[in-house]
């Protein structure tokens, strides 16, 4: 199978069972998104979403956020992890934001890496969702189940990764095949024990034919 075909089954595949992909982060606008990215690092998605209706209830904009003392927004985030660094990321994003932004969040990728506590896979991340732009966020789900199917091939960085998803997806596709790469790989191509026997990609994954396929029944998974 040449990668052009595998790419063009799991994107079949996700376009008929999981059509409406969408970010599990809960949010109202732009600025909401960035605080919940930014502080999902590392961190789940659950924890993050019980954690940030306090923070909009106290800093509703970035105006608020930017004059939040320390202490009070590093108790509303102690239970998130490394809170002590997210709190300083978050007021510096906010302040960057008022003086250089006019409190709006920039919506390119180069502009928003210019803020605190905003890196490349974060900048993809409110770009594609907020404005729906060919910006692929590889976290280590994307990273993880991107090359077990093989979809990328030694790709050693996210960049790499990157690089050659957006080669290959369809750019009008990109933005909802993030989506379609972090839920597979947090429900289903888990890290430890992917259960492989309820993936509908089974076909076309390299990992799966590799290491779990009926042939490797009795074989210690690599």
């Amino acid at each position: 199978m040449t990668r052009k075909e595998r790419f063009k089954f799991v994107i079949d595949y996700f376009q008929r069972h999981a059509p409406s992909a969408e970010t599990e982060l809960v949010f109202g606008d732009a600025y909401q998104l960035l605080v919940a990215v930014i502080l999902s690092a590392q961190c789940t998605d659950k924890r993050v979403n019980m954690t940030t209706p306090a923070i909009f209830d106290r800093y509703p904009d970035p105006l608020s956020l930017s004059q939040a003392d320390y202490d009070d927004l590093f108790d509303l985030i102690k239970s998130i992890s490394y809170p002590g660094n997210k709190t300083r990321h978050l007021l510096g994003m906010a302040r960057m934001l008022m003086e250089k932004f006019n409190g709006e969040v920039p919506l390119t990728v180069a502009e928003l890496m210019e803020l605190p506590g905003v890196g490349r896979k974060t900048a993809n991340v409110v770009t594609s969702v907020i404005d729906q732009q060919p910006n692929m966020a590889v976290d280590t789900h994307v990273f993880r189940v991107s090359a077990r199917i093989g979809l990328t091939h030694n790709a050693k960085t996210p960049l790499a990764a990157e690089k050659q998803l957006t080669e290959n997806i369809p750019s009008s596709l990109i933005h909802k095949a993030h989506h379609w790469l972090i839920l597979h790989g947090r429900y289903t191509c888990v890290a430890r024990n992917p259960k492989c026997a309820i993936c509908g990609l089974k076909p076309v994954c390299k990992y799966y034919h590799k290491f779990r396929g009926p042939e490797k029944i009795n074989e210690p998974i690599g």
